[in-house]
């Protein structure tokens, strides 16, 4: 349950203090994290000690305590030495390994509730008793924050949003699949969008900076019940979904500010087809040539302005009119018209989505 690393951090703390030599060992007698360079040696004897009724023992010279986890147990320490100092400081360490031990069990509880909670694995009666047993308060403030890293099992990332909000004692950190980490962020009354926008460019920075990793943040509303967690992280996922398919530029994507967006996500691909024939008349506008696509996006960059987009793009004007024109009689569509331009625009955008769609159900 607890990590190598925990322990061996755990024992090299207390020697620094007490300059001891310390070994946190299994119930095999395998050495988990030592200070010493030969604890191999003692693996017979702690092996043996497993199976002794005594709680701890002398053999060798070293002391042997045992360390247990609801009277299973979990641990042998070894401590070098047989004077009453080195018998109380073993016990130390014991005692320290047992408290890691319970918190780390409080925390995996939690960990398995938030996880239940948000893939709506919990009965309404069930999210209530159990918040109650681990003392988590079911009337707060709460959004969502959902990271996608590039990589999948990427501990580095986890292990930094969890420093990030270490000191944060009501927020969750966890996972519910290998590419994403997931933020259950409680928020004071006072925090708006302004605030959780800070917060995800925060997450952000940090990943960027410390775990070197490329990584898209989005959020989703916020929720005023435990119960109602699961729907700001469905938000969350809708919000990095639409932000992947429309927004590319986008590293930080909200849900309430999706736009139109999210209202094309949720089309039926029937739908889609059917309006994009309608439009385009079986073509698509991956048989538009470069030069194409290329007017066509800086005319809607600068908001359907001939003058500024023929100067943007190095030509004469009338060559840009010519190119509409020409597009024109391909769509049926004249983009210096507003209505017209919008439909052009939608298009483009449903198309983008059932390639997507397409591509990810492969």
């Amino acid at each position: 349950m607890i990590s190598n690393q925990i322990l061996q951090n755990t024992i090299d703390g207390i020697k620094a203090i007490t300059r001891i030599d310390l070994c946190v060992m299994d119930t095999e007698g395998k050495p988990l994290a030592s200070t010493m360079n030969n604890s191999e040696k003692y693996e017979t004897p702690a092996f043996a000690f497993v199976d002794s009724p005594a709680e701890s023992q002398v053999i060798q010279g070293y002391q042997f305590f045992k360390v247990y986890d609801d009277h299973q147990l979990e641990y042998i320490i070894l401590a070098k030495g047989d004077s009453d100092d080195v018998y109380m400081v073993g016990k130390m360490v014991t005692f320290q390994i047992q408290s890691l031990m319970v918190a780390y069990k409080e925390r995996f509880d939690k960990d398995n509730f938030i996880k239940s909670l948000l893939l709506d694995n919990l009965l309404l009666v069930d999210i209530y008793n159990r918040a109650k047993k681990l003392h988590i308060e079911t009337e707060a403030r709460r959004v969502v924050y959902l990271i996608e890293t590039k990589n999948e099992k990427d501990t580095t990332a986890l292990e930094t949003v969890r420093s990030l909000f270490s000191g944060k004692t009501k927020d969750f950190i966890t996972a519910v699949d290998e590419k994403n980490i997931i933020v259950v962020k409680e928020i004071k009354k006072t925090d708006s969008h302004d605030e959780l926008m800070s917060t995800a460019r925060m997450i952000l920075d940090m990943l960027n900076t410390e775990a070197m990793a490329k990584v898209r943040v989005a959020y989703g509303t916020i929720v005023n019940e435990i119960k109602d967690i699961s729907r700001s992280y469905k938000e969350a996922k809708m919000a990095l979904d639409v932000g992947k398919i429309f927004y590319e530029d986008r590293r930080v994507v909200a849900y309430s500010n999706l736009g139109i967006g999210r209202l094309i996500y949720q089309l039926p691909m029937s739908l889609c087809k059917m309006f994009i024939k309608e439009i385009f008349d079986g073509k698509t506008p991956d048989s538009f040539d470069e030069e194409t696509i290329i007017t066509i996006n800086k005319f809607f960059e600068n908001s359907l302005n001939v003058s500024e987009t023929s100067r943007q793009l190095y030509i004469h004007r009338n060559t840009l009119v010519y190119r509409l024109d020409k597009l024109q009689k391909s769509t049926n569509l004249d983009l210096r018209v507003f209505e017209d331009a919008i439909t052009f625009k939608i298009a483009l955008m449903v198309v983008k989505y059932m390639k997507y769609m397409e591509e990810n159900d492969n």
